[in-house]
């Protein structure tokens, strides 16, 4: 609905548009002016109703964006050719990303990390999984999340022998 003044035209804001063909009269009691919604009008509408929508679909994405700032960095135990190693086996994360180490090959695998090369403060043993527990099929995963600064090292313990080390630096 439209109120009408002698001096200008206020268009309530809306949620939802409801369009039908052909025009729409409508009379202002108090002023006796006709308004006139012809198509072209309603098409106006149209367009800046999803100029809105597109507005807030832009947002809505940014928000998510800057909600999911905090990164997942994926990480194979053993290659896909069966080598014994970590991959990436050397990387950089953001505090607050979580590591997700996923069994690729070569398994069993685990992930502890070295207690003697963890930023001071951090406890080793609450961030690793213990050297019994085992990743067995492919696709099995152990995930952690760092938050202190510093480089952290760790390995694999059936494998770290084998060279199977790895080493993630949280920025």
């Amino acid at each position: 609905m439209a109120t009408m003044t002698s001096a200008s035209v206020t268009i309530p804001s809306f949620t939802g548009l409801k369009v039908t063909a052909g025009s729409t009269k409508m009379m202002n009691t108090t002023t006796g002016v006709k308004v006139v919604s012809t198509p072209v009008a309603k098409m106006s509408l149209i367009k800046a109703s999803l100029k809105d929508v597109g507005v807030i679909v832009a947002a809505t994405a940014a928000s998510a964006i800057l909600a999911s700032s905090a990164m997942a960095q994926d990480v194979l135990l053993g290659s896909s050719d069966g080598g014994l190693v970590f991959e990436p086996n050397n990387f950089t994360i953001s505090s607050g990303d979580k590591i997700v180490f996923k069994n690729n090959a070569g398994f069993p695998h685990n992930v502890v990390f070295d207690e003697d090369e963890v930023p001071s403060g951090v406890d080793a043993s609450k961030i690793s999984m213990s050297e019994e527990d085992l990743l067995n099929a492919p696709g099995e995963t152990y995930a952690v999340t760092l938050t202190e600064k510093g480089s952290y090292s760790f390995y694999c313990a059936p494998h770290q022998g084998a060279g199977m080390v790895g080493k993630v630096t949280v920025n």
